[in-house]
């Protein structure tokens, strides 16, 4: 047995399935390994494709995705994937071939030090430096992969390493056992909650992480507390759930802002400060905050928590429910937001404009899609729409990246999505900027058979750059740009292709598009006027109390 093949025992032995990315002459050996493996290796036709597929996949199952690349350019390519899912706290595993070590002291063809070059954007990295240690290196890279807070782990693989002899096996994965918060910091929590007027929850990612969906749902009902979200907590609590004031973390003022002006103290649960800055909704650091996570507070000066609640989410909502008293508290001033949102969201649905308008495409998108359906949002002006508007039933059917937000997310994280829950209709909405810079991987969702449909917001241009140039500065420039047409692009990889040719075609379209066994693709004119509209009612918008 080689190291390769060592190192493959011990992937499968973490439970890995599929392991996404592309060959090359430094990684002979491991793939090699992984032809005579259970797993199965998805050739991508990028690296950043394969690591987004593996931040996706990560995400959605909390066990670490897999993405494998040769060294040099091939491994360069991973890094924005990478980032993407330490930033996002999605765990991940990436491998990368490596020139063997008998020439990494001098200057050498397609050379670069790996390690080095990982370390800013990932949890820990090392590189295999003896045939012996293959074992406990992995074993190390997915328990602090898969460990709260989540995030990417990269192993560098010399090709001589690799090929090397050996004798082990995997290493036992152990269990970590749940950690609990102390009884004084819930007890102090409890009583703060319970002498607050206007207490408001702020949900975050690390929430649906933690499985703590249905007890952060009791805690806001009998507590009668309302909840806003984060972009990356979209389902925390059902959006239909009378005390869901849905999403928050736009950069312009909104109506849940109103919420944060007047409250007297913040519920942030599972709530990472890259999911939105309280620099944004507690400028002053004035608002009183209580953390309640898996893991400390970040220092911030806008985020001093009063207490901290440090453990396992679902026990500390448990247990600071059974010492809350609220009764006879009034209703929270955030509750008379409810009625404006959601009459400024259900008023686009008869618009029948077009190009269409970004919140009647989202709110239609909504109406097709059941509550188990999963949609991947990439990176652009139609994110800040989806974010706004697309509201979910269910933890993780709204995937966002929004911690490093990289552009090129959407296809490959739908194919991940696809290959989890293959049950469930999935779609990838994005810009025509960002379906341009990993398209070439729907060519990987028609060969391993995962069809979902794209939607594309086509607007011919960079749209959130041109939103916020013309907001800042009054004029655009450098945003524009040609393209091919979608739907003879997607016929010539043999996919489904479609155009929106008005308002009312979109339902009928997208619905047909979901039926076939193939990928599909739905190039949409959108109307982005909407965006300096919306920009001028956010600046107008007061908050009566």
């Amino acid at each position: 047995m080689n190291t390769a093949e060592l190192l493959v025992r011990c992937l499968e032995n973490e439970g890995v399935k599929y392991i996404f990315g592309l060959p090359g002459e430094e990684n002979l050996h491991v793939l090699e390994a992984i032809r005579h493996s259970s797993i199965q290796f998805i050739t991508t036709r990028h690296e950043q494709g394969a690591a987004f597929m593996a931040d996706v996949y990560g995400r959605l199952t909390g066990q670490a995705g897999v993405c494998l690349s040769t060294l040099g350019p091939g491994a360069t390519n991973l890094m924005t994937g990478v980032a993407d899912a330490n930033l996002d706290g999605a765990p991940l595993v990436a491998i990368t071939g490596q020139v063997g070590t008998d020439r990494m002291h001098k200057e050498s063809h397609q050379y670069l030090d790996l390690v080095a070059m990982f370390a800013p954007v990932t949890k820990w990295n090392a590189q295999i430096v003896r045939p012996s240690i293959a074992p406990e290196v992995v074993r190390k890279a997915f328990k602090i992969a898969q460990t709260e807070k989540p995030g990417a782990v990269h192993i560098d693989v010399p090709e001589n390493i690799a090929a090397m002899e050996v004798t082990g096996e995997p290493l036992s994965k152990g269990n970590l056992e749940k950690t609990f918060a102390s009884f004084r910091s819930i007890e102090k929590a409890a009583e703060l909650i319970s002498q607050a007027t206007n207490p408001l929850i702020l949900v975050g990612n690390g929430t649906i992480r933690g499985n703590a969906s249905q007890a952060l749902t009791e805690f806001a009902t009998k507590l009668n507390i309302p909840v806003a979200n984060t972009f990356m907590a979209k389902g925390v609590i059902p959006y239909t759930h009378p005390l869901a004031l849905w999403a928050v973390g736009l950069q312009l003022r909104d109506y849940i802002n109103c919420g944060f002006d007047h409250t007297d103290l913040v519920i942030a649960i599972g709530y990472d400060l890259i999911e939105y800055s309280p620099k944004k909704w507690n400028p002053d650091g004035k608002i009183p905050i209580i953390h309640i996570g898996d893991t400390h507070a970040e220092v911030d000066s806008s985020y001093i928590p009063i207490a901290e609640v440090v453990g396992d989410i679902s026990d500390s909502l448990d247990e600071i429910l059974n010492r809350a008293d609220r009764k006879d508290k009034p209703e929270s001033y955030a509750m008379e937001l409810r009625d404006d949102i959601r009459a400024d969201y259900e008023k686009y649905a008869n618009d029948d404009g077009f190009p269409i308008k970004p919140q009647k495409l989202v709110y239609d998108l909504r109406q097709v899609m059941r509550s188990e359906d999963i949609v991947i949002c990439d990176v652009g002006a139609h994110k800040m729409w989806m974010a706004r508007h697309y509201h979910s039933e269910e933890p993780n059917t709204c995937i966002i990246s929004n911690g490093f937000a990289a552009m090129g997310i959407a296809i490959p994280g739908a194919i991940a999505a696809k290959l989890v829950a293959p049950e469930k209709k999935v779609v990838a909405v994005t810009g025509d900027g960002g379906f341009m810079m990993n398209c070439q991987e729907l060519e990987t969702a028609l060969r391993i058979g995962t069809p979902f449909v794209t939607i594309i917001f086509n607007d011919g241009g960079y749209g959130l750059i041109e939103w916020k140039q013309e907001n800042q500065l009054g004029q655009s420039a450098f945003v524009k740009f040609g393209n091919p047409d979608f739907v003879k692009f997607a016929e010539s990889m043999g996919l489904k292709g479609y155009r929106v040719e008005s308002t009312a075609d979109f339902i009928p379209i997208l619905k047909t598009a979901l039926a076939q066994n193939v990928p599909a693709v739905i190039d949409c004119p959108v109307d982005y006027r909407e965006n300096l509209l919306f920009t001028q009612k956010a600046g107008e918008l007061s908050c009566a109390i």
